[in-house]
């Protein structure tokens, strides 16, 4: 093939064309050179470059993509209706996800949506979803394709993609920009005492990083109170770690990119002190490259994107946020001898209006009563933002108090691109904008006060999404070319509109697998005691080495905010649920498409059945015990992965039996049913992945 003009090459580019070819020779050998393995850890890093762009959902840019959890996820949250979480809600009819086609639309620069704190409350509505269209607009269902995002994608086949990465908070830029710049986006000192702050002492809404004025003259003035805890920058200099921020302090979207700002320390900062020449200077992505060259790059680097090139919907646009990460690639790269060293972390802080379907994990909520929907083994005091004047939520926004949960908010995507993390994999594991501080701590021994006990057990350390160890291989992605897409841009946004489509589309997600990073978890979900008087108890126990949350949907209660429980490593909750006419019906939810469904009628003579790993032979042990006095016959049924056919169980009056289900054909996945013959009296689904400790594949049953 060739190409008479660059306008076809913009044109193809624009419409998702295979231009592979045109990828720029420097960074093809680069990504060829192997990583620099001496210890075979963590600390062969001698480089970490950092680069958060704007304002964009898991969902909305991969909810297509093969092997992810995405559009053909099997178990979807119930809305309030009972129909599954695609079925959103704009006050008036029901908009489900829509291609955003920018082959036939402007949806290469879609209209933003609402994001602050208010309407992303209301969307989110406490992990009840159903009104995301209302109070974010249409446009927010929309959703790009791999021909509308070469680049994105090709980037997470070449390196690996994280699909459980959440912003850490349920607002917009500025709280979410201070978190990751500093561990959280309010006062960890009044959270310690366990204080809940108010908007005095943290960000729920943009203000704090907005500035006005120039550097070096006139210089800034800032908005809002100083905040006071040590930002990253701030921990990294007091321990000697060197480190840098490059960007145009005059072309940082008026000082939105720069979650420092907000900071006493930054605010203070003058000529000559560390604060002021690393992070407030103007340190350009030329000057990025010839410190690359010289083998000067610092230990530590963020890089600032100008409006331009943010990826924010507009004035930016997914091409040029990708034509900017390339020109960082290119910087980074052009040395092999310090890429071979680097690990490079591309996320975005949130998600402007933007649709993702899975529930966040969170502290649970307060339900209208002032009870607590959920549990904790760890305390929760000071994990919530207090709005007694609701001056940042809107007026029906009544499920909940005035006290919400800071986080996690919705799925973001995040790109780990190293020479320990080629290969096109996936990573399930939570994390959240805590995370890449947890990786400095990690790195170099440092720790970052800001980040709470919660997002500690909760929000893992990115170290599961790198290959230490073993990190070389022969592969060397290519990606597609990215030069001048300010140009189709333009001439893409003359064509109509992204509506929605008068008849919902039918969802898709590419089918296949990809290879899937080890997980720390081991989960279980026990209903062992049943009471006649008070309903079912479910005991959540946690032998993995993170924390987790479980979230519960009752779906004979579903105008309830479901219940969610955080269970650290090595611990324990119990809870209990009223049956409804003497029947319950109860989801739960965990990471990485961990399911378990309770639901039945109240019995004495139901049985109680327990799953347990037998990690060592690959294989489930199922235990069903009959404490009845009458026979007792179960049908246990597969769900997917091509298991044996149903198989039929009776048990004798006070027995027990055991049985073990192989998962040595079946990547460790599984999906089966434990059930009464009438398959309503006892119902027992358990479903997800048995973690070995070694790699795998994502989910197989997904977009099958």
């Amino acid at each position: 093939m060739s190409f008479t003009n660059r306008r076809q090459i913009l044109k193809l580019f624009a419409q998702g064309g295979a231009v592979t070819s045109l990828f720029p020779a420097s960074v093809a050998r680069a990504l060829a050179i192997p990583a620099a393995r001496t210890a075979g850890t963590i600390r062969d890093v001698g480089h970490i470059v950092i680069l958060m762009m704007e304002n964009r959902s898991f969902d909305h840019y991969f909810g297509t993509l093969k092997g992810v959890r995405g559009f053909m996820d099997r178990h979807p949250v119930p809305l309030t209706s009972g129909k599954p979480v695609w079925f959103q809600s704009d006050g008036e009819k029901e908009i489900p996800p829509y291609h955003h086609d920018t082959k036939t639309t402007s949806a290469m620069r879609a209209p933003v949506t609402p994001h602050s704190f208010a309407d992303a409350q209301a969307a989110w509505n406490q992990g009840k979803f159903g009104f995301w269209p209302k109070h974010k607009t249409a446009y927010a269902m929309g959703y790009y394709t791999r021909d509308d995002l070469p680049f994105q994608f090709a980037l997470a086949e070449a390196f690996t993609l994280c699909d459980a990465y959440y912003c850490q908070v349920t607002t917009g830029t500025d709280p979410n920009r201070i978190a990751f710049w500093s561990g959280a986006n309010f006062d960890p000192r009044l959270r310690a005492q366990g204080v809940n702050c108010t908007d005095a002492d943290s960000e729920p809404d943009n203000q704090r990083c907005w500035i006005r004025g120039r550097l070096p003259e006139p210089g800034y003035t800032y908005q809002g109170s100083a905040l006071t805890w040590p930002t990253i920058p701030e921990v990294l200099q007091d321990s000697g770690i060197t480190w840098r921020i490059y960007q145009d302090p005059n072309d940082n979207w008026t000082g939105a990119m720069h979650g420092g700002l907000a900071f006493a320390g930054f605010r203070g900062a003058k000529p000559g002190l560390a604060l002021y020449e690393k992070g407030m200077r103007h340190w350009s992505l030329e000057q990025l490259a010839e410190d690359v060259k010289a083998g000067m790059l610092p230990q530590v680097s963020w890089v600032l994107p100008p409006a331009l090139w943010s990826e924010h919907p507009a004035p930016s646009s997914p091409a040029q946020g990708a034509e900017f990460t390339a020109r960082v690639l290119d910087a980074i790269t052009v040395n092999p001898e310090v890429w071979s060293k680097t690990v490079f972390f591309l996320t975005f802080d949130e998600n402007d209006g933007r649709f993702d379907h899975v529930p966040p994990p969170a502290p649970p909520s307060y339900n209208a009563d002032g009870t607590l929907a959920g549990k904790a083994t760890l305390d929760l005091n000071g994990m919530y933002f207090s709005d007694p004047e609701r001056r940042h939520l809107v007026a029906d926004d009544t499920v909940s108090g005035t006290l919400r949960p800071w986080g996690l908010g919705p799925r973001v995507p995040m790109y780990v691109i190293s020479p320990w993390s080629k290969g096109g994999w996936v990573n399930s594991q939570v994390f959240d904008h805590s995370s890449v501080g947890q990786f400095l701590e990690k790195r170099f021994g440092i720790i970052i006060p800001a980040i709470s006990p919660w997002h500690r057990a909760v929000c893992g350390d990115l170290t599961s999404a790198f290959n230490f160890e073993n990190p070389n291989d022969p592969v060397v992605p290519r990606l597609p070319d990215t030069r001048g897409s300010a140009a189709v841009v333009a001439e893409l946004s003359t064509a109509p509109e992204p509506l929605p489509p008068v008849r919902p589309e039918k969802l898709f997600q590419e089918p296949g697998v990809r290879l899937s990073r080890a997980l720390p978890y081991a989960l279980h979900v026990d209903a062992l005691r049943e009471h006649s008087s008070m309903g079912i108890a479910l005991t959540f126990r946690n032998t993995g080495r993170v924390g987790a949350v479980f979230h519960v949907y009752d779906k004979l209660h579903l105008e309830r905010i479901p219940r969610r429980y955080t269970v650290e490593a090595g611990r324990e909750l119990m809870d209990t649920w009223t049956a409804v006419d003497g029947k319950y019906d109860l989801w739960v939810y965990g990471p990485n498409g961990f399911i378990r469904e309770f639901r039945g009628a109240l019995n004495l003579h139901n049985p109680a059945s327990v799953l347990r790993y037998e990690v060592g032979n690959r294989a489930l042990r199922v235990t069903i015990d009959n404490n009845a006095a009458i026979t007792c016959t179960l049908v246990l049924r597969p769900n997917a992965y091509g298991e044996p056919s149903s198989t039929i169980l009776r048990l004798k009056p006070h027995s027990s039996i055991v049985r073990k289900l192989s998962l040595g054909k079946t990547a460790n996945w599984y999906d089966f049913t434990l059930a009464s013959e009438d398959g309503a009296l006892f119902v027992r689904r358990f479903a997800g992945r048995m973690e070995t400790g070694e790699h795998g594949v994502s989910d197989p049953a997904i977009s099958a």
